[in-house]
């Protein structure tokens, strides 16, 4: 009686085939794991700079013109622009708190995240407003997007119907603030335009 039964070259083939299909499926699992991841980390990126739009939206619709309310100037660091905005505000969304006893001076701009780094923060430098020339031990920071290129900021001026580099008009506000911010996970800038009056939509 002869035994039935696969012979070598049939198991062998049958794991050569188990094989490409394992190799396939497992390519195919691992390309959707990083599209998955990168579109995750991208989601997360432009929250960080939806959030800071909100905020600052929030910060400067609130500010009324006069006594300085809002100015600022460009910088330039290695040929990269490191624009500065500073406002003066009281507790809320520019402090980042509900407690402050006095109106503080905010300004917006860049600070390397180390001494010995190259990286560079955005976030919020604050201090009192009746010691402007305070020590450093009064002022605090607040870091809000991490590894940011550049800030360039410019603001449009109704009276000239043009955008400008500066504002240095301490009685009144300009009618946008447009902010472009290069960065460091990404090949094109994000750019974002604030009005500092409210609008209907």
């Amino acid at each position: 009686m002869r035994r039935s039964g696969f012979t070598l070259i049939e198991i062998t083939l049958a794991v050569a085939i188990l094989a490409v299909m394992s190799l396939a499926i497992y390519r195919f699992v691992q390309t959707n794991m990083v599209a998955i991841r990168a579109s995750t980390d991208a989601s997360a990126s432009d929250a960080r700079y939806g959030g800071l739009h909100d905020l600052l939206t929030a910060q400067w619709q609130s500010l009324a013109p006069g006594s300085g309310a809002l100015m600022g100037e460009p910088f330039k660091l290695d040929d990269r622009s490191r624009d500065e905005i500073t406002w003066i505000c009281g507790a809320g969304p520019g402090l980042l708190t509900r407690y402050a006893s006095t109106d503080f001076v905010v300004t917006l701009r860049l600070q390397r995240h180390s001494d010995k780094g190259d990286q560079f923060d955005l976030g919020l430098l604050r201090k009192p407003k009746k010691e402007s020339d305070s020590p450093i031990e009064n002022q605090s920071w607040i870091p809000l997007i991490d590894n940011v290129q550049s800030v360039q900021i410019r603001y449009f001026d109704p009276r000239i119907n043009s955008w400008v580099d500066r504002w240095t008009d301490a009685m009144t506000l300009p009618r946008l603030v447009k902010l472009t911010i290069g960065r460091s996970d990404g090949a094109v800038p994000w750019e974002g335009i604030i009005p500092l009056a409210r609008t209907s939509f």
